[in-house]
């Protein structure tokens, strides 16, 4: 079924998108632009985020970008949420699809250069980007704050060298359980979504490899896996006013990999 993208669930709202060079967290920003929102994006990449931002300009959107942003940096994070909320007055969502990780097995994981990076770049750059955006989104009277965990925050893979990313997506689901708690007395919610395995510019190693990506298919109730729009628009859900009620939620999207 094609869904029409342009809409105005997101109307009257600003959205403050981090990783919007690609994947996940272009489709989102994105999506969200064509559902009425505000977008202010940001990416370490700034070719890849200028992209976006054309793209979205092309379409007429209400888009832009600070960019590059390094976000595993303390004051970098300040600044950008700083300079997003005096453009607009503030803004009612955060979504913190930006990450980094290292895939390698135990036995050949270092570290000092890939685990510490790894946490650093898939747990402590939602963590910063929530504490800056917290006063931001009391100041607004709420607002929704979207993490992503990962199906491997559950369960493993075969195949798959994702010890990193297990611990870190495992993280963020906890954590954000944590917000939504400390987040309710301040009309903020705070949910996650789990994707299965999406094709973006991370996963291309395997989505090029057809004997691997039927595999890789098949594993899917669905019989195919994601694109970064089928987690686009479990997003636009969690940021609208239809999801006024949920909150410490996680949201599987993963085509019934999960429970397969």
């Amino acid at each position: 079924m094609q869904l029409s993208q342009n809409g105005q669930r997101l109307a009257g709202k600003v959205a403050l998108v981090t990783g919007i060079g690609g994947g996940i967290g272009k489709g989102c920003a994105l999506l969200f632009a064509r559902q009425g929102a505000t977008v202010v994006g940001t990416d370490i990449n700034a070719a890849a985020a200028q992209i976006t931002v054309d793209l979205a300009l092309d379409e007429g959107l209400a888009f832009e970008s600070i960019h590059p942003v390094d976000l595993t940096k303390e004051a970098a994070v300040k600044e950008l949420v700083a300079q997003a909320a005096a453009v607009h007055g503030g803004f009612d969502i955060l979504v913190n699809a930006a990450a980094y990780c290292d895939f390698a097995p135990i036995e050949a994981l270092d570290y000092e250069t890939q685990w510490k990076p790894s946490i650093v770049g898939e747990l402590d750059i939602v963590f910063l980007a929530c504490q800056a955006a917290w006063p931001q989104l009391i100041a607004r009277g709420g607002g929704s704050i979207i993490n992503f965990a990962s199906a491997n925050a559950r369960q493993v893979l075969r195949g798959s060298p994702a010890l990193v990313h297990c611990a870190t997506k495992g993280g963020v689901l906890s954590m954000t359980l944590q917000l939504a708690m400390e987040g309710g007395p301040h009309g903020i919610r705070a949910n996650t979504i789990s994707p299965g395995l999406v094709a973006t510019e991370a996963t291309r190693h395997l989505v090029n490899d057809p004997a691997r990506l039927t595999e890789l298919n098949d594993k899917h109730m669905l019989g195919r896996i994601g694109q970064p729009e089928d987690i686009a628009w479990a997003a636009v859900f969690l940021a609208s006013d239809e999801a006024g009620w949920v909150t410490g939620a996680d949201f599987p999207i993963d085509g019934g990999a999960s429970k397969w």
